[in-house]
């Protein structure tokens, strides 16, 4: 596979693909825009991991993601915004068991 054009991936390894080119600049802060957006659950576990583990590695991102279970799973800092406005601020486990955050947007 290393001589196929990423344009020929599928999402998620084009993800995989832009996540890697992210880091071979060694930034201070990485942004990622909806990275699990259209992929396969298996895509989205692995994209989360590799977070995970870029996150252990001492990288700052900064995520906008829909799926805000496994995003506050990961996350350090958690803000949860409704129609544009700062509804939720905490930690991610913070926010992950505020009974509110879970009634309102984890679906529980």
């Amino acid at each position: 596979r290393k001589r196929q054009l990423a344009g020929s991936l599928s999402g998620g390894e084009q993800q995989m693909v832009a996540i890697g080119r992210a880091l071979m600049t060694t930034p201070k802060l990485i942004l990622l825009d909806e990275p699990s957006l259209g992929l396969s659950p298996k895509f989205v576990t692995l994209i989360f991991e590799k977070l995970q583990e870029m996150q252990q590695a001492g990288y700052t991102m900064m995520v906008v993601e829909q799926n805000a279970a496994k995003a506050l799973s990961v996350a350090d800092r958690g803000y949860v915004l409704e129609l544009g406005q700062n509804r939720f601020e905490g930690t991610g486990q913070a926010l992950l068991d505020d009974p509110e955050v879970k009634r309102l947007y984890l679906g529980g």
